[in-house]
């Protein structure tokens, strides 16, 4: 298999894998398994077999576990740690004793507290890129953001991210300091960024945007028969999306893409991934296991027709998905 080719980030030469490894599911998240139980010992090996196949991005978060996951990563990259790019985000309040409050806290304070904490989790002196995981209503995006242009200036961040921001929160927080990258939910069954002018705006300031579940948290993979299907703790319960008869009415949208996929002789979440990567993003596909690993990775090869790429759209236009991809409270969240 072909290395991963490497394009750049953002506009200050940030270079980066075309597809990096979400690493949320390798850990719980307070107290519950995220896409059914992971297990360290693979999940290391996942990791190291993503920088063998080119895939250096590593994207975490304070909020996995809490704190659990860069704890993981720390051992994954233990003595190559300059082999990896490594991506993390603060913004969910975790408290002293290292539980979440689920608040959201965008002061600068809480900025400083959070880097030192994620340095020592991922026992590394600075981390790749930086990002604010939820914009916090209640502070202004500018303080927040300048308390992050502070860290860049101390060495202890190299390049700063915003998580589900409004473009017009990504403006205010660009004259600030450059944002290199903003990350959204984006995939074949949620494609918002590119009707709630996100993506128009990244392509104006030149900032790169990276797509989070590119696999429509692993429902494109078609692994998932049923809502029943679902562990009893597995976060994927709480979405609207994948609950009752937005499932099977989703279901038949996605055996139109398992029809095109079987065609071309691909998995659908290698046309899926494709698609996302001909959209201009850099695609971070989650999971635990070298066989996913593998099989993602083999999408950066793909190339889709102009009328491949139409097909697909038309099998899911923008909106058409049935059901929120978050609760309630947590779609409030979201587009700030």
């Amino acid at each position: 298999m072909d290395m991963i080719k490497k394009v750049k980030l953002g506009s200050k030469g940030f270079m980066v894998p075309a597809q990096g490894l979400g690493c949320m599911g390798m850990t719980t998240l307070a107290g519950a398994d995220v896409y059914g139980k992971a297990d360290e010992k693979d999940a290391i090996k996942t990791i190291h077999r993503a920088l063998e196949l080119g895939i250096s991005l590593l994207d975490t978060a304070d909020l996995y576990g809490p704190i659990l996951n860069e704890r993981l990563l720390a051992k994954a990259i233990s003595g190559n740690r300059n082999a990896y790019q490594i991506a993390t985000k603060f913004g969910y309040e975790i408290d002293d004793n290292e539980q979440l409050t689920w608040a959201i806290n965008g002061k600068p304070d809480y900025v400083r507290k959070s880097i030192e904490r994620s340095l020592k989790n991922l026992n590394t002196d600075h981390i790749d890129l930086y990002y604010l995981h939820r914009v916090d209503p209640a502070t202004p995006i500018e303080d927040t953001v300048g308390a992050m242009a502070d860290l860049v200036k101390e060495g202890k961040i190299s390049y700063i991210g915003l998580s589900e921001a409004s473009a017009a929160t990504i403006r205010k927080a660009h004259a600030v300091h450059e944002i290199t990258a903003v990350q959204s939910e984006y995939s074949l069954f949620e494609r918002e960024p590119e009707v709630n002018g996100v993506m128009d705006t990244l392509a104006e300031l030149g900032i790169g945007f990276v797509a989070y579940s590119p696999l429509g948290r692993g429902f494109i993979t078609g692994e998932i028969k049923s809502p029943d299907d679902f562990a009893a703790d597995d976060f994927r319960r709480q979405i609207p999306r994948y609950q009752g008869e937005n499932f099977y009415k989703n279901m038949e949208l996605l055996e139109q893409i398992q029809q095109m996929a079987a065609q071309k002789n691909i998995t659908p979440s290698q046309l899926a991934l494709a698609w996302v990567l001909s959209k201009g993003a850099i695609a971070i596909p989650g999971t635990k296991r070298i066989k996913y690993i593998e099989e993602n990775a083999a999408a950066t090869n793909l190339t889709l027709s102009a009328e491949e790429q139409i097909a697909l759209e038309s099998i899911i236009p923008a909106g058409i998905a049935a059901g929120n991809r978050y609760d309630e409270y947590s779609m409030n969240g979201v587009n700030i």
